[in-house]
């Protein structure tokens, strides 16, 4: 719908020519997505769109779909179904990821209108699920936004979570008659605020132990190792995230590790894999350990059911003692200063 209350009819144009909105930018913060309930066919449409995403499986259609279809969407619905509802925000209706990336939105559309008054609009959207990203295209371009800065909230780049994420935004402004001029978000894995809001929030988790931990756990989310080999830039980028985070804490190597979660089918993904090695910490000694996931910018099923119970209790099965999970950064105030300082960098030129 035309927003008629900041509709104006254009310099020069004839009397009867209809009123436009006023021209905005719009800034599109996009996630991975959610499935909409946790029943089976709620679960079963969120993971058949999430895994024929030929970014996240690239096998041949002729050989993944007949499983996909047969065999992983006929079981895995339940078991995720299951997972999900362990994490459920029950009393919104919706999953944490929903609930925390409409904080988010919330707090960077305050921050930013402050900064740069009407002339922005700050919307999310999720690559699978809903709101769709061209569902918020299509209403960021009916509100007047002649530009558009899309911005997929992941710190590292990997073909699997950025770049799905671009080419669904590609695809949309596809449908556009009147394409806005639109700009994407580089990765910010190395952004000195977002380093220092990891840093602030593992020094807050630290000063609430009475003992600190003997170690802490960076654990990222995994892809297969082919894909390194293939060109994906994702592991050293979490690697040199993990080296600066230590740099900024002012620790030695022996306090901090990089692992990677989340595996999934039978190839080698990259290692070490988060659920072995917290294991592997315990029986060597390291009975106190804390684990963050800094290539989530939201808590989510990864973090909160993967990281929180299946692999605190690797841990523990290991003889470990005491396991903290410092959450993601979510809408901590110096998170959304650090995602507003990204997006007033790549806004220079539109808006400066």
């Amino acid at each position: 719908m035309l927003d008629q209350t900041a509709a104006t009819r254009p310099a020069h144009a004839p009397a009867d020519h209809p009123p436009l909105p006023g021209e905005k930018v719009g800034i599109l913060l996009a996630n991975l997505g959610t499935p909409d309930a946790t029943d089976y066919w709620s679960m079963r449409r969120y993971l058949n769109e999430f895994l024929s995403d030929k970014r996240v499986i690239d096998y041949p259609a002729w050989k993944w779909q007949p499983l996909l279809q047969l065999v992983i969407l006929s079981k895995r619905p339940f078991t995720s179904g299951a997972a999900y509802r362990s994490i459920w925000n029950n009393e919104a209706g919706e999953s944490p990821l929903m609930t925390i990336t409409k904080a988010q939105t919330a707090r960077m559309a305050d921050a930013l209108q402050d900064r740069y008054g009407d002339r922005v609009r700050v919307d999310f959207c999720m690559r699978y699920g809903n709101p769709s990203t061209a569902s918020k295209l299509r209403a960021m371009v009916e509100a007047g936004c002649r530009r558009i800065l899309f911005f997929p909230l992941y710190p590292h780049y990997a073909g699997a979570t950025s770049a799905t994420a671009n080419d669904q935004f590609f695809r949309a402004l596809m449908a556009e008659k009147w394409q806005p001029a639109a700009r994407t978000v580089a990765p910010y894995f190395d952004h000195p605020l977002y380093i220092d809001a990891l840093a602030q929030s593992v020094e807050r988790a630290y000063a609430g132990l009475q003992t600190p931990p003997d170690i802490l756990v960076c654990s990222y989310h995994g892809v297969p190792q082919r894909y390194l080999l293939e060109g994906d830039p994702y592991h050293c980028q979490c690697q040199k995230t993990t080296r600066l985070l230590k740099e900024r804490l002012g620790w030695d190597d022996s306090r901090i590790t990089t692992t990677f979660q989340s595996r999934f089918g039978p190839e080698e993904w990259l290692k070490p894999y988060t659920v072995e090695e917290v294991a592997r910490l315990a029986r060597n000694g390291k009975k106190r350990i804390a684990v963050c996931a800094p290539a989530f910018s939201a808590d989510c099923i990864e973090t909160l059911e993967e990281i929180n119970e299946e692999i605190r209790e690797s841990f523990e099965h290991a003889g470990g003692e005491a396991f903290t999970y410092i959450p993601c950064l979510n809408d901590d105030p110096a998170h959304i200063a650090a995602l507003c300082a990204v997006v007033a960098d790549n806004l220079k030129g539109w808006l400066d």
